[in-house]
């Protein structure tokens, strides 16, 4: 949401657009919506939850595929609709971002202000980039490990890493925006 949002306002793909309090109403609903497509279907059967790692916290069973859960369908859904669909969306909104500002960095070149933009962008862009990918591709790829290797022994910590780092991302990823967007 943050990276549609951040495109549409500087790239203006959509002519005389101003952005709204009701278009925040759409991104925190939209926000919403993908959230609870992502924890309720487990809640009714989809899949299910346990403990994971150091059994400290639950998620998603991506370690057997127990019968009446259709746990390989759900694992499939999750990497493809939760992680690949937003890392797509991400990479094509920031990558049109940062095209756009360098092109009006490039057509005011003698402007330090302009320059200086460029560059907070840009920053923000790849800490936005390594965040999302920092905190989400090492649980999804340890997930697609353990699903793809049924069996496989591993440790507590294989992934109570990982998941640390993908639940932390709500904390970190608002405070990354907050701190770039002063």
């Amino acid at each position: 949401v943050l990276a549609v949002e951040r495109w549409v306002v500087v790239c203006k793909p959509i002519s005389n657009f101003r952005f709204t309090e009701t278009h925040a109403i759409m991104g925190v609903a939209f926000s919403w919506i993908m959230a609870a497509t992502c924890a309720v279907p487990p809640l009714v059967g989809w899949s299910r939850y346990i403990p994971e790692g150091m059994q400290c916290s639950c998620g998603v069973d991506y370690y057997t595929r127990a019968e009446g859960f259709n746990n390989e369908s759900f694992v499939i859904y999750m990497f493809i609709v939760h992680f690949l669909a937003p890392l797509i969306v991400i990479f094509f909104c920031y990558g049109r971002l940062l095209c756009a500002v360098k092109e009006a960095a490039a057509a005011q070149q003698e402007s330090e202000t302009t320059q200086r933009a460029e560059r907070e962008v840009t920053r923000m862009v790849i800490i936005m980039v390594i965040g999302y990918l920092t905190s989400w591709l090492p649980y999804a790829s340890v997930a697609w490990y353990i699903f793809t290797h049924q069996g496989t022994e591993f440790g507590p910590l294989f992934m109570t890493i990982p998941a640390f780092f993908a639940k932390s991302s709500a904390l970190y990823n608002p405070m990354i925006y907050i701190c770039m967007n002063k």
